[in-house]
């Protein structure tokens, strides 16, 4: 098991992850009857998405010996309505320019073959952009 999740009421969800007992807090969003006070479960899928790319990246940055350190992933979830459900994930990735035009290409490449963004429905639009600028 990776995960225990308790409803605690109140449009609230606390999830411990078992291997290290870190927690996560959901609470439902105010568009949808919640007070908005924590991540909403939609927002974490969209923020997971970027925490697995630049993961990857990571991984990756390591072996070719580049450093990814301070990176920024900047998400923007859109929700559709009827049903209820996340329509459009924006991921704008500001990354260190310290990297070749070769490394960059690998990088990006990376990022668009991590394994959340290749388990998200393909009826979620993904626009991810890259901005190495830092």
């Amino acid at each position: 098991m990776t995960s225990k999740v308790t409803y605690i009421g109140e449009l609230r969800t606390s999830s411990i992850h078992l291997r290290s007992g870190n927690e996560i807090i959901t609470d439902a969003p105010v568009d949808n009857n919640g007070l908005g006070q924590a991540f909403s479960p939609t927002d974490t899928v969209a923020t997971g998405l970027a925490s697995c790319m630049l993961t990857m990246m990571g991984i990756k940055a390591r072996d070719m010996d580049v450093d990814l350190i301070n990176a920024v992933a900047e998400v923007t979830k859109h929700m559709a309505e009827a049903p209820r459900r996340i329509s459009r994930i924006d991921i704008a990735l500001r990354l260190p320019s310290n990297c070749t035009e070769k490394q960059r290409k690998i990088l990006e490449h990376t990022a668009r073959t991590c394994p959340v963004l290749l388990s998200l429905h393909t009826d979620i639009k993904k626009q991810i952009t890259f901005h190495w600028d830092l």
